[in-house]
């Protein structure tokens, strides 16, 4: 998610006077939705231009959103856990400055009679009617024609005529700004309405899932801010056995069950890997391994140099050193071109569970490193896996994947391909098992190694022989002395 410079505005013509509603920027990378975690104000509060007010986790990253208003917020739009898409409104803030507010919103509503004109007019206005909105602001906030949004039953994201607007602006000039707001409830404070209650919904995915449930979302009673009704509020709606038929087989238990959206991280992570799983003719070739002698060689390298050596960075050096033996599982397939593409540098990705779920931050150059530093950059790498805070340059352009899923307590596994790379090393858990040593049974650190890989980009010899050099170095580090 990246910002940018520029400033705009979007007017709520039915609200009142010189308010505006901060909007879901464009979020980069064809990335269209993002999961709200959490807000940093609430309704009241006053804040500043490029204040920091929300914090959104895309499928990429979680960063924090600045405020491009300085004014108090009226509205809060989206709770906590509700998916928001790029153009949907986040906030709503009573701009600074309640004098120069009705013009402002004068000028809003003339703005869609000459929206025709053509968008040069839309530079114009911005750069001359909004001469207070400096500073850093987002994508989808640069100089343009200030839009504007009915009053009436708000449905999200409905764009709203030039006449639902001209109400309140002439009404604005000759009368108080109470008179303005009279006509229609807004999600910014509920009015009440004869008859049936009418709440406001700003999330279509709400609206949307009420719908499928045969449920009139704007019908509910509203917990949100403002009285918006949330994903919550559907959700105890479809509970309701008065609300809505179940239509349940007899002798099934679906009405103890929990469904849970597919968003996010979890929503590309299940694309990638089923696209993985469905293009690529994959293939799996384990090996068991005596790691005695590498626990060994890490106590006197601690010892020696006073150092810390943890057994997955020794193992990522083991894994470059083969890769430069054999380069072919170095690559990836470009499909379109027809073309196996071996990559000059070796860009270490590690498989790391974190909060956010699986992801494989890269060591980008690993091949230039020498020990300590490929150490120092695992370290790093492992220890921010706790949050899954990376930046999205921090989880592209890797080559090969190193997978060490031992620290779950498992043996070993048939991993799934990272694309676009070809092939992927697991290392499974030590443990002590009976092992033959120069004829005769003995106890030793035994692990699992398992090896997944692209049969387009090579056949078994390679890969087999990649495998048993990183297990003679695993037995035998000294072996690695001549490749160094």
């Amino acid at each position: 998610m990246s910002a940018d410079l520029g400033t705009g505005t979007r007017g709520t013509g039915g609200r009142g006077a010189g308010t505006r509603e901060f909007i879901l920027p464009d979020l980069g990378e064809g990335l269209t939705e993002a999961e709200l975690i959490s807000w940093k104000v609430a309704v009241g509060d006053t804040v500043h231009v490029d204040q920091m007010v929300v914090e959104v986790e895309s499928a990429k990253s979680v960063v924090e959103l600045p405020c491009p208003y300085a004014g108090r917020i009226v509205s809060l739009h989206a709770a906590a856990g509700d998916t928001v898409t790029a153009g949907q409104a986040l906030l709503s803030v009573a701009e600074a400055g309640a004098g120069g507010a009705g013009q402002a919103d004068a000028g809003v509503a003339e703005a869609p009679a000459g929206a025709a004109a053509g968008p040069a007019q839309s530079g114009a206005m911005a750069s001359g009617d909004e001469p207070e909105s400096g500073g850093a602001n987002l994508i989808g906030y640069g100089a343009s024609e200030p839009k504007t949004r009915s009053s009436k039953e708000r449905s999200f994201g409905q764009k709203t005529a030039a006449a639902a607007v001209g109400e309140p602006a002439n009404g604005t000039a000759g009368a108080p700004a109470s008179a303005a707001e009279e006509p229609a409830p807004t999600a910014t404070v509920p009015a009440p309405t004869s008859g049936r209650q009418v709440s406001p919904v700003s999330s279509p995915l709400v609206r949307k899932l009420a719908k499928d449930h045969g449920i009139s979302a704007k019908h509910l009673p509203g917990s949100g801010a403002g009285g918006v009704v949330t994903r919550a509020d559907v959700l105890a709606a479809i509970e309701s056995e008065a609300t809505v038929d179940r239509r349940v087989p007899a002798g099934t238990s679906a009405d103890r069950d929990t469904r849970t959206p597919i968003t996010g991280l979890r929503k590309v992570v299940s694309e990638r890997l089923s696209k993985s799983r469905q293009e690529i003719p994959e293939a799996t070739i384990w090996l068991d391994v005596d790691a005695t002698e590498l626990l060994a060689t890490k106590r006197a390298l601690e010892e020696r140099t006073g150092e810390k050596y943890s057994l997955l960075s020794l193992v990522a050096r083991f894994v470059i050193a083969g890769l430069k033996k054999f380069p072919i599982l170095n690559s990836s397939i470009d499909t379109a071109a027809g073309e196996i593409v071996t990559h000059g540098d070796i860009n270490l990705g590690l498989a790391a569970q974190t909060p956010r779920g699986l992801m494989v931050p890269v060591i980008h150059g690993a091949d230039r490193m020498s020990l300590r530093q490929l150490r120092d950059s695992v370290v790093e790498t492992v220890g921010r896996a706790d949050t899954g805070r990376f930046d999205p340059a921090e989880l592209a352009g890797g080559t090969f994947t190193l997978n060490n899923y031992g620290v779950f307590g498992v043996d070993g596994s048939a991993p799934i391909i990272n694309l676009p790379e070809v092939a992927m090393l697991g290392l499974g858990r030590i443990k002590e098992r009976p092992w033959v040593v120069d004829g005769e049974l003995t106890v030793r650190k035994v692990m699992y190694l398992s090896f997944v890989f692209d049969h387009r980009a090579c056949d078994g010899a390679e890969p087999s022989e990649f495998l048993t050099f990183v297990a003679d170095c695993i037995e035998n580090p000294v072996s690695l002395l001549p490749e160094v």
